[in-house]
Parts: C-alpha cells; sequence; structure tokens
C-alpha cells in the first residue's frame, strides 16, 4: 500500500499528527488527575484503578507520539488499538449507566470508535513506508 497523489503525503502527515497528538494529550491528563480518574475508573469496578490510569496514560502518550513521529507504528497503532478495544465498552457502558449519564457516556463511546477505526487505519498501513516518519521500526 503506498500513499500517493497530490498532497497524499501531507495529508496523511496532518491525519498522524492529529489523531497522534490528540491521544498523546489526553494520556497526559491521566497524569494530571491520576486521583480523579482512579475514582471514576474504581465506580466502573477496574481493580487497581489508579495503576491502571497510569498504564494507560502510557500507553496514550508513547502510542499517539509514536503514530505522529512514525516511530514503530505497528506497535503504536496495535497498543492504542488494544487500549481502545477493552476499554471503551468497559469505561463507557452507556446501556448500563443511569439515565441522565447515557448521553455523555454514549457520546464518548462514540468517539472511542471512531479513534478504534483510526487505530486500525494506521495499524494497516504500519508496514509501508510513512512520509515524513522518523522511520524507526517502519
Amino acid at each position: 500500500m503506498a500513499i500517493e497523489g497530490p498532497l497524499a503525503a501531507e495529508a496523511f502527515l496532518a491525519a498522524r499528527l492529529l489523531f497522534g497528538l490528540v491521544l498523546a494529550f489526553t494520556g497526559l491528563n491521566h497524569f494530571t488527575d491520576v486521583e480523579g480518574m482512579a475514582g471514576y475508573a474504581a465506580s466502573k469496578g477496574i481493580p487497581a484503578p489508579a495503576f491502571g490510569v497510569v498504564a494507560t496514560g502510557v500507553i496514550l502518550v508513547a502510542g499517539g507520539l509514536g503514530i505522529a513521529a512514525g516511530v514503530f507504528p505497528i506497535v503504536a497503532a496495535g497498543a492504542l488499538a488494544v487500549f481502545l478495544l477493552v476499554t471503551t465498552p468497559v469505561m463507557h457502558n452507556f446501556w448500563a449507566v443511569p439515565e441522565d449519564q447515557q448521553q455523555s457516556e454514549m457520546t464518548s463511546f462514540l468517539k472511542n470508535v471512531g479513534l478504534l477505526g483510526g487505530a486500525l487505519v494506521f495499524l494497516a498501513l504500519g508496514g509501508s513506508a510513512w512520509p515524513y516518519a522518523v522511520g524507526i521500526g517502519l
């Protein structure tokens, strides 16, 4: 699979930066409010919630930066895809929350499903040469 066509390389770079940096920023938020996020995770029945918050923060930051920079893209996209596949139905189970929380949880659920789709696209393209990438692990 090649990334060809007018401005295709630039569009792919923009997509990588938008996708990767948003997820990396989200991961940074895990470190700025461990206690608050751990409380939310505990309310969802997550064991060792503080550890989970920190661990998923690492996945988001490393995976996001990996996609943005083009460093080990298969590992980065795969880690993000697994994170989103596992955490989305557990943390945003809109079907099992009180009615006043359903809209917010459904919005987060659907956002994560869209991000999962993006992670899968980057995973599928992980073995191809990425333009404007650092190129480690490609």
